[in-house]
C-alpha cells in the first residue's frame, strides 16, 4: 500500500518506520530512511527520534552520526526531542563526550534533556559525572531522582544509593522499589526486610523485590512465607514473577503440595499459556520426583522456548528416564530448537545414568563439531562422572589429565565417589590429594577416603584420617531432610535429637527398618542399630 501512494509526505514515512521499529526490523528503518533521502522528501521532528532509537538497537553508531548530521542540515539541531534522543544514541554507544556535546549545544534544556545526559554518564559506569550534573540540573522531577538513585545501585553502591532515598523530596513507590532491589541484588535481606515494613505503598513490584531476594540468597523458606502474607494481605495480585519465584522455591525445598496448589492457582488466574509459569512449574515437579507430570505439563504447551526443552530433558535425565531424553533431544532437533550448553548437560547426564560411554562421548564431540558450542568445565565433569560410573576409572584419570582446562572439586569429588563404588584405594588418594588442594577445610572429603579404607579394613588408616579431618578445624554438616505437613515444612537433621519429637519419629523409623528386614531387605543404618 505505501508502494502504491504517489508522493508519501512526512507523516506517511513516520508511520512506515513506526511499523518496523515495533516489529524489530531496525535495519528496515535505516534503509528507508535512506529511501526517503534520496528522494528528497523532508523529515519532520518526529521522524528523526524513531531513526536514532533504531541505530541503538543495532549498534550502528556510525549510522546514527551520519542521521546526527542530516539532523543539522535540516535545521532541527535546537530541537529539544530530536537532541534527548542522539544524547541517547551517543550514551549507548560509549560516545558519551558526543553525547555531552549535543548537551551542552542545547538552547533549552528541559528536565528530560538532564535526566538523558546524566543517564547516559550512568550508562559509561562515570558516576561521579553523572552525580555533578545531577547537583547542576536546575530542576529534578521523579524519574531524575529514580534515574541516580539506580545509578548507584547497579553500580552496587547501596550506601550512596540510600542516602541519596533519604533526601528525595516526594518519594514514589518506584523509589522505594529501586532500593528495596538495591538491598536484595546485593544480599542484604535484613535490610531489604526493614526496607519493605517501612514502605507506605507497596505494588506487585515490591513484592517480587522482597520475594526475589529471599530466592537469590538462598531463603526460600522465607519466600513460601512471604507469598502466602501477600496472598493473605489481598491487597497485591502475584503476577507470573512472583509465582515463577515462588515456584522455584518450592523446587528448592521439595514443598510439593504448594506447588501444585500454584499450579491450580496459575491456570484459574490466566497465566496457564504463560512459558515462564510452565517452565517453573516443569522445573518444580521434576526437582520433586514427580516427572510424570513434569512431562504433561511441557506437552501441554502450545510454545515452548530454549528453557522449555532443557527443563524436561534434564528433568528426565537426573531421575533415570534416559532414553526419554534422548528421545525428547531428538524432537527437539526435528523442532528446530538449536541446543546449547545446559542442553547437552542434560543429555551427558541421561547417557551417565545409562552407562552409554560411546553414546556420550559422541553427543560431546557433536557439541563443538555441529553447534560449535565450546565445553565447559560442567561437560568435562559429565565424562568424568560417565567414565566413573561405568568403572573405567584410569579412563577417566586420563581424561582429566587432557582437559584443556583445570579440573575442579566438583570432578575429583566425583572421581572419589566412583573409587569407593569401585574400591581403587590408589586412584581415591590421588584424588583426595587434588581435593585437598582445592577444599582444605572441608571434611567431607576426608570421609569418603576413609569409608574406602574401612570397606579394605585398613584402621589405621581410618584412624590417620579422622585425625587429619579434626584438625581442619570444621565438622562435616549433618544430612538434612524435609518434609511437608500440613502446608509447613519440617527439617530432619541426621541423629537429630533436638526435635521436640524425636521419640515418635525414632520409633516409627524403627518399626519401618523391622518391615523392611521381614521383607529380607537389610537397611545400612547403623546408627538406628546403635539405638537398638
Amino acid at each position: 500500500m505505501f508502494d502504491q501512494i504517489p508522493e508519501p509526505n512526512a507523516s506517511i514515512w513516520n508511520a512506515m518506520f513506526r511499523g518496523y521499529s515495533q516489529n524489530e526490523s531496525h535495519k528496515d528503518v535505516i534503509v528507508l530512511f535512506r529511501q526517503m533521502k534520496g528522494l528528497d522528501v523532508m523529515p519532520n521532528c518526529f521522524t528523526f527520534p524513531v531513526i536514532l532509537k533504531s541505530c541503538v538497537k543495532i549498534n550502528a553508531l556510525k549510522e546514527g552520526e551520519e542521521v546526527h548530521c542530516f539532523v543539522i542540515k535540516s535545521g532541527f539541531r535546537a530541537n529539544p526531542f530530536v537532541a534527548t534522543t542522539l544524547i541517547d544514541m551517543y550514551a549507548s554507544g560509549g560516545a558519551i563526550h558526543a553525547a555531552y556535546r549535543v548537551f551542552g549545544e542545547m538552547i533549552e534544556r528541559n528536565v528530560i534533556a538532564w535526566t538523558a545526559m546524566i543517564n547516559g554518564y550512568i550508562t559509561c559506569c562515570d558516576l561521579v559525572n553523572a552525580r555533578r550534573l545531577f547537583d547542576l540540573a536546575p530542576e529534578r522531577d521523579i524519574v531524575l531522582w529514580n534515574t541516580m538513585i539506580s545509578g548507584y545501585i547497579e553500580a552496587k553502591d547501596v550506601i550512596r544509593a540510600r542516602e541519596l532515598f533519604d533526601k528525595m523530596p516526594n518519594k514514589d513507590v518506584m523509589s522505594w522499589n529501586t532500593v528495596l532491589n538495591g538491598y536484595a541484588s546485593n544480599g542484604d535481606v535484613m535490610a531489604c526486610e526493614r526496607l519493605f515494613e517501612e514502605m507506605p505503598e507497596r505494588n506487585v513490584f515490591s513484592w517480587n523485590a522482597l520475594i526475589g531476594g529471599y530466592t537469590r540468597n538462598g531463603c526460600f523458606s522465607e519466600v513460601l512465607s512471604a507469598f502466602k502474607r501477600m496472598l493473605v494481605d489481598g491487597t497485591v495480585v502475584p503476577n507470573d514473577a512472583t509465582l515463577v519465584n515462588v515456584l522455584s522455591a518450592c523446587a528448592r525445598l521439595g514443598a510439593l503440595d504448594l506447588g501444585r496448589w500454584v499450579h491450580v492457582y496459575a491456570e484459574s488466574h490466566g497465566y496457564k499459556g504463560n512459558v515462564y509459569v510452565r517452565n517453573a512449574l516443569m522445573d518444580m515437579y521434576a526437582k520433586c520426583g514427580v516427572v510424570k507430570t513434569a512431562l504433561d505439563v511441557f506437552k501441554s504447551m502450545d510454545n515452548k522456548d530454549l528453557i522449555s526443552w532443557n527443563t524436561i530433558i534434564g528433568g528426565l535425565a537426573v531421575h533415570g528416564h534416559g532414553a526419554d531424553a534422548l528421545n525428547l533431544f531428538s524432537h527437539m532437533k526435528i523442532a528446530g530448537e538449536n541446543p546449547d550448553g545446559i542442553t547437552f548437560i542434560g543429555i551427558l547426564c541421561a547417557c551417565t545414568h545409562m552407562g552409554l560411554v560411546e553414546d556420550g562421548f559422541s553427543y560431546f564431540k557433536s557439541m563443538t563439531d555441529d553447534y560449535s558450542i565450546v565445553p565447559r568445565i560442567e561437560h568435562y565433569g559429565c565424562i568424568v562422572d560417565l567414565l566413573g560410573r561405568a568403572g573405567l576409572l584410569a579412563h577417566a584419570v586420563d581424561f582429566i589429565r587432557k582437559m584443556p582446562i583445570e579440573a575442579d572439586a566438583v570432578i575429583w569429588a566425583a572421581l572419589l565417589g566412583a573409587c569407593r563404588v569401585y574400591k581403587n584405594v590408589e586412584l581415591a588418594e590421588l584424588a583426595l590429594e587434588k581435593l585437598i588442594e582445592f577444599e582444605p577445610k572441608n571434611p567431607a572429603n576426608y570421609v569418603m577416603l576413609s569409608n574406602i579404607y574401612g570397606d579394605f579394613g585398613r584402621w589405621k588408616d581410618v584412624a590417620r584420617l579422622k585425625v587429619a579431618m579434626r584438625d581442619t578445624g570444621f565438622k562435616k554438616l549433618p544430612g538434612c531432610s524435609l518434609i511437608e505437613v500440613n502446608d509447613y515444612l519440617v527439617e530432619f537433621y541426621s541423629l537429630d535429637e533436638r526435635h521436640p519429637e524425636k521419640e515418635q519419629i525414632y520409633g516409627t523409623l524403627r518399626t519401618l527398618t523391622k518391615l523392611l528386614r521381614s521383607s529380607g531387605y537389610v537397611p545400612g543404618l547403623m546408627e538406628l542399630d546403635e539405638r537398638n
